[in-house]
């Protein structure tokens, strides 16, 4: 019983990061709306990372994917720290936008890894260890890469946007 409410709790704020996330990406950045924003999928994103430490269903013990929920707490803190210790960080709104994108993408990820593990049950195919890393590697891979290409684009225009060195 306690896993299925940490289970449930997870998923609860997965989604909640998963909307806030998107709308960050989406809108202006540096507006009040933002920044109130922000600050719901970084605590829905903590709770996530929180959570994801105490699910063990898949190997009964640490696992892999605990591994890229540790990733996922080092892009997020990443993304936070250069907010609130400004001076030590060179170009701190850049490395704030810039980890915090890969934080939502990473989420993004997660997602599509979750949506198509489940594949195998729906296509009635016996989902083995083999089956369910390939499906979590390939749809994460490709969201990633995805990613990746948009980052580029992005991250020029943040620096020519909030460059300190106008």
């Amino acid at each position: 019983m306690p896993h299925d409410f940490i289970g449930w709790f997870h998923t609860i704020a997965a989604i909640l990061a998963l909307i806030t996330g998107t709308i960050i990406l989406i809108k202006t950045k540096g507006t009040v709306l933002h920044k109130q924003i922000g600050r719901i999928y970084g605590v829905a994103m903590i709770l996530v990372c929180i959570t994801s430490f105490m699910i063990y269903r898949v190997h009964g013990s640490f696992g892999v994917l605990h591994f890229f929920a540790v990733i996922s707490t080092v892009t997020l803190l990443l993304g936070m720290l250069p907010l609130y210790f400004k001076s030590r960080f060179k170009q701190p709104i850049i490395m704030h936008l810039s980890w915090m994108y890969w934080s939502v993408i990473g989420l993004y990820c997660a997602f599509t890894a979750e949506v198509f593990t489940r594949l195998p049950m729906l296509l009635s195919i016996k989902n083995t260890y083999g089956i369910f890393y390939a499906l979590v590697g390939i749809s994460a891979g490709a969201v990633g890469y995805a990613g990746s290409k948009v980052f580029k684009k992005k991250l020029n225009n943040w620096i020519d946007a909030f460059s300190q060195s106008k």
